[in-house]
């Protein structure tokens, strides 16, 4: 089921919170400039194996709403912090991907763990997100032609073969944030960094990169992967920056393994 919760007076964000009854709880957080329905082939197949998935759009993506202000990391992770205590949340795995997994890194960090028992980070943006070089490009994009700077973006998303119609179904989620958020988020990827997060990370840790992503370079993994104690890295060989499709069941496989 779908539904908003208010993080602050004038914003909600939208939750899809699927088979609720289930045992283990799992918090997706997606990527710039998607939604939480980039985790599509999680959602179809690890409900049915009695998990509970719990989808969050972030403020001004997917179907949440689009404030003017709160793009930063600190009010990123307030934002999954009111969700979780609306929901009375605990003992779950939160799962950030790509920018996602930064806010993940940042909630886990300034919350203690914030009720979640288990970290995933999924090709994070992290410990830094974009160049100046790459920001700077991309908001000049962004700012003149933004359908043509998303289509950029998923043109070297993925290291393995995509359809035309996957192309243009995820260019739609992409197009579903406002103007405005999407480019805030490219200005907060150039210019917060996490590494002082990550000592303050004590919670079991999986790390999933691919080993082509050529948005976020892999030795970041590495580094993340030295820098959280309780931390395993594990290289997908044959993604690039979207493991969550591009090596869907081995994905899964690992996640049921690692929730438990």
């Amino acid at each position: 089921m779908g539904y908003f919760v208010c993080v602050e007076p004038g914003v909600s964000l939208y939750v899809e919170d699927l088979n609720p009854a289930g045992e283990k709880t799992v918090v997706f957080l997606h990527g710039w400039p998607f939604s939480h329905k980039q985790f599509e082939y999680q959602f179809n197949v690890l409900p049915a194996k009695g998990y509970r998935l719990i989808g969050i759009d972030w403020r001004g993506f997917g179907k949440s709403d689009k404030p003017a202000n709160g793009y930063n990391y600190d009010r990123l992770a307030d934002d999954i912090r009111e969700v979780v205590d609306a929901l009375l949340l605990d003992d779950f795995t939160l799962v950030g991907h790509s920018t996602g997994g930064a806010i993940a890194i940042r909630y886990a960090a300034r919350y203690r763990g914030g009720g979640a028992s288990k970290l995933v980070l999924m090709d994070a943006a992290a410990p830094r997100g974009f160049t100046k070089g790459t920001a700077d490009q991309l908001l000049a994009q962004s700012l003149n032609d933004r359908p043509k700077m998303v289509r950029g973006v998923i043109d070297d998303f993925f290291f393995q073969y995509i359809s035309r119609p996957f192309s243009d179904w995820f260019f739609q989620l992409g197009l579903q944030a406002a103007g405005w958020s999407t480019a805030a988020i490219i200005r907060t990827l150039r210019d917060e960094r996490l590494d002082a997060d990550l000592p303050k990370i004590h919670i079991p840790t999986l790390i999933i990169h691919g080993v082509h992503d050529k948005v976020i370079p892999f030795s970041q993994a590495e580094e993340l992967n030295q820098k959280i104690s309780n931390s395993r890295l594990v290289p997908f060989r044959y993604s690039g920056h979207g493991p969550f499709w591009e090596e869907r069941d081995k994905v899964n496989r690992l996640l049921m393994k690692f929730v438990g």
